[in-house]
């Protein structure tokens, strides 16, 4: 989701390479000018640092400390919120099938958010009277938004509807194994090399993931190979926005306020299509006008809360960097599982713990990795070095004389 990727998803790589795109930028223009420009460039090097901003707030005149606890608090607080709704809003007596009608609501919200958003942002720029501004002109081509929209409403769509076939726990542990169809699409795709370390932790996410779908399934009597399918599914779209995401924000530098509310634009569009011409939107609209306030207004909030989240993670992501930021998210959705446990009713065995363990060394590894570069070439040098100093180690000679 977008959550995750939101909250998640590919929101992060939205920041991350806005921020990379300003650093090409400088570094290209310093290897265009003329020697003589070296003193501007030099001073040009020198600049502030980037602007930490929530929607209209401004956190750049407090310290990287000050920042990186109100992020964590904002990605805390609100997905906690965003976790506790969502299981909450299924609950609802009958609301299982209605979790695409759930997603065109989403996106519904989605959209008048992010209009006000782009909107606050004209308004900080330019000034005037806010409802009179117009927003900024869009900056990539319909055409990779429609793609986009797709991407995202795969995303979003199926793992909100794999809730009516899975256990909360399982579904956010799924989404915490988002490197493995990463890693796939990227060596497939793009040709990409990896190193050991992240070959390791593509291997503990899968271990953990396996055991803890086992355990699921052997305790929970309703279990459905079927949520299994939608929220791997959803896995695989939203490895996939990543990839679009960056090489559109790349070539056209645009704001991610403006993915979000083309995207999401242009998914409740498609969505909505979908559902008029296969009969659902008649049936969960009906459904939610029987129960407004558990559908209509839980749905506002899970949204609202979702959105907000979003802003959190981006300005984590370019205060403290993206290591950390994974690091915050993945302990965010580890209290997100104790929370379920307590909030809600639901058998509990140990292998949960034991296999949750197993993904978090995973992600662990896989944080680890970005900061510690390590190649195969890298590892094999270390063996022969360490089988080099067991050869010459004296605890040999000692066996023998014993």
């Amino acid at each position: 989701m977008v959550g995750d990727s939101q909250a998640g998803n590919g929101h992060d790589v939205i920041s991350i390479n806005g921020t990379g795109n300003g650093q090409q930028q400088t570094a290209a223009s310093a290897f265009a000018s003329p020697p003589t420009s070296q003193r501007k460039t030099s001073s040009a090097s020198k600049s502030p640092p980037a602007e930490v901003r929530i929607l209209c707030f401004d956190l750049s005149h407090y310290n990287r400390t000050t920042q990186f606890l109100l992020s964590c608090a904002g990605v805390f607080i609100l997905y906690i919120i965003y976790g506790y709704l969502q299981e909450l809003i299924f609950t609802v007596e009958g609301f299982k099938p209605y979790g695409w009608f759930l997603t065109l609501v989403q996106f519904g919200y989605y959209i008048g958010f992010g209009l006000v958003e782009r909107r606050l942002e004209s308004y900080r720029t330019q000034g005037g009277t806010l409802w009179s501004l117009e927003p900024a002109p869009r900056c990539i081509p319909l055409r990779t938004y429609f793609v986009l929209a797709a991407l995202t409403l795969g995303t979003m769509g199926l793992s909100n509807s794999s809730l009516g076939y899975l256990n909360y726990p399982t579904q956010v542990i799924f989404k915490c194994c988002k490197l493995i169809p990463v890693l796939v699409g990227s060596i497939i795709i793009q040709g990409k090399r990896y190193g050991p370390l992240d070959f390791a932790a593509a291997t503990a996410m899968c271990i953990g993931l396996a055991w803890f779908t086992l355990a699921d399934s052997q305790l929970t009597p309703n279990f459905n190979p079927l949520g299994v399918a939608m929220i791997s599914g959803a896995l695989l779209c939203d490895a996939a926005i990543g990839n679009v995401q960056e090489k559109a924000m790349r070539e056209h530098k645009a704001p991610s306020s403006e993915v979000v509310f083309y995207s999401y634009g242009l998914g409740f569009v498609y969505l909505f299509v979908i559902m008029l011409l296969t009969g659902n939107f008649f049936s969960g609209f009906a459904f939610c006008l029987v129960h407004p306030l558990e559908t209509f207004g839980y749905g506002f909030l899970f949204s609202l809360s979702g959105y907000l989240g979003i802003q959190f993670v981006l300005a984590l992501v370019r205060s403290s960097g993206a290591p950390l930021a994974a690091t915050v998210t993945t302990a965010r959705k580890a209290v997100t599982i104790a929370f379920s446990f307590l909030l809600f009713s639901k058998p509990f065995t140990v292998q949960y713990i034991w296999s949750g363990l197993i993904v978090v060394l995973g992600i662990y590894l896989n944080v680890y990795s970005k900061k510690n570069k390590l190649t195969f070439t890298d590892l094999q040098h270390r063996l022969k070095q360490f089988s080099a100093r067991l050869s010459r180690s004296p605890s040999r000679k000692f066996l023998i004389e014993v």
